[in-house]
């Protein structure tokens, strides 16, 4: 039986999903080896995280699933490689599975998901032009629109954190033309967490109830972020500072339009998320977001209602 893919927004409710895992994680990075300035912050100061720790918190996640009877699907696991962001190499739109260009040092990790991927018919995957960068993390499905994470400027290859390239967004509505991509210029820094969206998912999430996350700093041009506040309704907008989206906040995760998993730690988000009607599943993911991705990150949904 071929696997069924169907994914139309962020927050339908979900019946299966792909996991990452922190299972032979490998040892702690070298700092010239760090993708994200966030993962650098941990590993200059001594705290980046540790495999068990990281281990625990994902199956927190995984057991979250299984009570409300979400199928996983998780990576093989490749000895010694971070296997944790799944959302990153692969993302379903539609019933397409579309294989991202990520970094040169991932590129295995789609490899580990071939049972996955031979479980979906060969017309239902779709790749990429190599110059079409692109990260699951900066898109999001969202009913007639597809939104999409990008960095415009010229200095483009600069950034270790510019993930999805122009290239990438017209590439995409071109294998959607019957949706509208709207594409985000984001703010980039390769040294400094507190100024770099990684993905869009970093500084942007929408949820059920009418509702929406932003932080409005990690927009680089104002009539952008305004067009998605207003698209939502300013009275509709959780607002978060710069050390709630250094945090991870905005990576929370929905699965069905008034539940979202979030991280127990997130106070002020989760009580306003529970003040809105939403049940908010909490979970410890303090140690895997010290790499710059949590919950949204880690997962890669194949069908959602």
């Amino acid at each position: 039986m071929p696997l069924k893919l169907n994914i139309n927004d962020e927050i339908g409710r979900l019946r299966s999903v792909v996991l990452g895992s922190a299972l032979s994680n490998g040892p702690t990075p070298k700092l010239q080896d760090a993708y994200d300035p966030k993962s650098a912050e941990h590993i200059k100061s001594g705290t980046y995280p540790l495999e068990k720790d990281m281990i625990l918190e994902m199956e927190a996640l995984a057991n979250v699933f299984e009570r409300h009877q979400v199928a996983v699907f998780r990576p093989e696991i490749i000895e010694n490689y971070n296997q944790i962001f799944a959302r990153d190499i692969a993302f379903v739109i539609e019933n397409k599975l579309i294989i991202a260009n990520i970094l040169e040092d991932r590129s295995n990790e789609i490899d580990a998901l071939d049972y996955v991927l031979q479980q979906v018919p060969k017309e239902d995957i779709l790749y990429f032009p190599e110059d079409a960068h692109i990260e699951g993390g900066d898109v999001m499905p969202w009913g007639d629109y597809i939104f999409v994470g990008t960095f415009k400027d010229r200095d483009y290859r600069k950034y270790i954190t510019a993930r999805t390239n122009m290239i990438a967004v017209d590439y995409l509505q071109s294998l959607f033309p019957h949706k509208k991509v709207v594409s985000f210029s984001l703010k980039k820094s390769n040294f400094d967490p507190y100024e770099n969206a990684l993905h869009l998912d970093c500084c942007f999430q929408p949820l059920g109830l009418g509702k929406a996350l932003i932080h409005k700093e990690g927009f680089l041009i104002e009539q952008e972020y305004q067009w998605l506040r207003d698209l939502f309704g300013q009275e509709n907008v959780f607002h978060l500072s710069k050390e709630e989206m250094h945090a991870m906040n905005c990576n929370v995760f929905s699965i069905a339009p008034d539940v979202v998993i979030s991280e127990q730690h997130f106070t002020r988000l989760n009580t306003w998320l529970r003040d809105q009607g939403f049940t908010v599943e909490e979970v410890p993911y303090a140690e895997i977001a010290k790499q710059g991705g949590l919950l949204r990150c880690s997962t890669m949904p194949l069908y959602r209602d």
